[in-house]
């Protein structure tokens, strides 16, 4: 027999009313009994100690202490003298007796009887060669039914195979109105398939013989040819010219194919030049990237460099780029001799590409033969510095630098990006990603350093931004 645990919960307490509230009610006494009305009361208890009692008395806070009801009772009406009694439930019961063993499903390639269980009534088996459904009544297995419907009508020969895997139909080519693959030459009459999936092009029948050359059977769409759709036979080749359009070959890919980049991304060597973009690219004007179109930028009043101070403004390459040249867009330079310059690239880890070797003399800005008047007269125009030798920018976020190492403050005047804040608006930048400033400056430089690091100390934003592009000449 077993015994259940009572009280102590934190719905066990005694409640009285005073005053019109109801509270707890300490140091009560309470009785059980066997209905909510009258019946017999339950004396057999033990307190917390195994003690034998006949009710229990609430602790100072009201609540009932922990005590055992009677042999299998697992709960009670408790009286507390209120009029009025309250059901309250075991909150530990003993282990119960063990169930009936349930049914169980088996699984065989012969009758039961040979499958050596020992099975209980309700159990079943399925006899998986012949389909054989069995059930045991506790005695004996019954034959109940056969799980397998009968064998279906042979098919008439319109569908050649079906894909065991998939359940797909493959239709032959006489179901579609298709030329049998075989009339081209190919066993089984099957067409075989190249390295991408296709049907080479020379194992496909002349337009003529059929309105449908092939169906996909992967997807099951019908493959027109070119004479269904009021097209030109595809026998015949059109050069480029005919449709307006530039040959692969012409860039160089083989085969006619164009090869992608380890990105996916056709290569700018391989796009053909008559796609055009419609766009002012850095590549329409002889640039092979710049830190902003100079088109968009007003420069209301001029400034100028300022003598020994490293500007480093961002730059985007998105494909493999070769460069040679670093430019800055003079607004105003005369030519003073005695000026030395210095610039170079740095990848956004910090580490050098490829800098001057030491800083270099300029010519005058703006003399390029053609240039308008006013540009040669003014000396206005892109004035170039030389790198040691070419290089090849992966893709990736860069910074370029240009120093005026030795000069005066008002020797070159630069077109610029306008800032009147602490923080110029090139850098605005995601909080979730890694941050890159597209400008800012280092002061104190007498040539390019070895590393850069936008967090380091003394690097500033607050400046007139320089606008700057890479060249390959």
């Amino acid at each position: 027999m077993a015994r259940y645990g009572f009280g102590a919960g934190v719905a066990d307490f005694v409640v009285a009313p005073s005053d019109g509230i109801w509270m707890v009610s300490p140091n009560t006494q309470i009785t059980f009994w066997t209905a909510q009305v009258d019946g017999s009361q339950y004396t057999d208890l033990l307190d917390s100690a195994g003690n034998p009692v006949p009710y229990v008395i609430s602790d100072e806070y009201g609540q009932l202490p922990r005590f055992s009801g009677p042999d299998e009772v697992f709960g009670m009406w408790a009286d507390a003298g209120g009029g009025r009694r309250a059901w309250l439930y075991a909150h530990t019961g003993g282990k119960g007796e063990p169930g009936d063993p349930g049914a169980h499903w088996y699984f065989g390639t012969g009758g039961p009887e040979d499958a050596g269980l020992t099975p209980v009534a309700g159990d079943l088996y399925v006899e998986t060669d012949t389909g054989d459904l069995y059930s045991f009544d506790g005695t004996d297995w019954s034959l109940r039914i056969n799980l397998r419907g009968p064998e279906g009508p042979a098919g008439t020969g319109d569908v050649a195979s079906v894909n065991g895997q998939t359940g797909a139909v493959l239709l032959a080519a006489a179901d579609v109105g298709a030329v049998a693959a075989a009339a081209v030459g190919v066993p089984s009459g099957v067409a075989g398939l190249d390295g991408t999936g296709r049907v080479p092009y020379s194992q496909l029948p002349p337009a003529a013989e059929a309105p449908v050359q092939s169906v996909n059977e992967q997807t099951g769409a019908v493959v027109l040819v070119a004479a269904d759709v009021g097209a030109a036979a595809t026998s015949h080749t059109h050069t480029a010219a005919a449709v307006g359009a530039v040959s692969m070959m012409d860039r160089g890919a083989a085969n006619g194919v164009a090869t992608l980049d380890g990105s996916s991304r056709l290569p700018i060597a391989q796009v053909p030049a008559a796609v055009a973009k419609n766009v002012w690219t850095p590549q329409s004007l002889g640039f092979q990237a710049w830190t902003c179109d100079p088109y968009t930028v007003a420069n209301p009043v001029a400034k100028f460099l300022t003598p020994q101070r490293l500007y480093a403004c961002g730059i985007n390459i998105t494909e493999p780029t070769q460069v040679n040249r670093v430019l800055m867009f003079a607004r105003g330079y005369g030519g003073v001799s005695t000026n030395r310059y210095a610039a170079g690239i740095y990848r956004e880890d910090g580490t050098k590409v490829t800098s001057t070797a030491s800083p270099v003399a300029l010519s005058a800005a703006g003399q390029t033969a053609g240039s308008p008047p006013q540009m040669i007269s003014s000396h206005i125009g892109a004035t170039p510095i030389s790198m040691p030798s070419t290089v090849t920018l992966a893709p990736g976020r860069y910074w370029v630098t240009w120093v005026l190492t030795t000069g005066g403050a008002s020797d070159y005047s630069f077109y610029h990006v306008q800032n009147e804040a602490p923080v110029a608006g090139a850098n605005f930048f995601s909080p979730f990603g890694t941050p890159f400033a597209r400008a800012w400056y280092l002061a104190s430089q007498s040539n390019t350093p070895t590393t850069l690091s936008q967090s380091a100390a003394g690097v500033l934003t607050d400046h007139d931004i320089p606008i700057m592009a890479l060249a390959l000449a």
